[in-house]
């Protein structure tokens, strides 16, 4: 299981990294038509929001893989070892279930109601299902990960 995670990782890492050198050329490519050519480019703004959007959702689940996110353990610390043996598992379970329920199951709703809605882009004219397709990737993500994660 340690091999698929790691394969799992190199090919989320390389996916940011994609998305975040998208970023960059989009938003040079916004400075260039606004400042140079006095013609702004009249989707990169559109792109920037929807790339921050897929950056910062799959980097959250990234992040929560590695076990590297933001925690407070200030008052975890100060109970016996089987108190937070009992919050860490309390606190995987509510991962877990946010996960599933609000990304995951909640994430596939809002992408087939707006597929269904036929909703789409003000400038891009992309499907917004699409946008949207990265909260439940992310959830499974998540899932994986914490299913996967090794004891501590």
């Amino acid at each position: 299981m340690k091999k698929i995670r790691v394969k799992v990782n190199k090919i989320v890492e390389g996916f940011l990294v994609l998305i975040l050198g998208g970023m960059v050329i989009n938003v040079i490519w916004q400075v260039f038509t606004r400042f140079l050519t006095s013609n702004p480019s009249s989707f990169t703004h559109e792109l920037a929001r929807y790339l921050m959007i897929w950056l910062g959702v799959l980097g959250a689940a990234y992040i929560s893989g590695k076990n590297e996110h933001v925690t407070i353990n200030f008052f975890a610390q100060k109970f016996n070892e089987s108190i937070q043996r009992f919050m860490n598992r309390f606190v995987l379970l509510s991962i877990l279930s946010f996960a599933l329920f609000v990304m995951f199951i909640g994430g596939i709703h809002l992408v087939y109601i707006t597929s269904k809605l036929e909703q789409y882009s003000p400038s891009l004219q992309i499907p917004l299902a699409l946008v949207y397709s990265i909260i439940p990737i992310s959830g499974l993500l998540i899932i994986f990960y914490k299913i996967t994660q090794e004891k501590s």
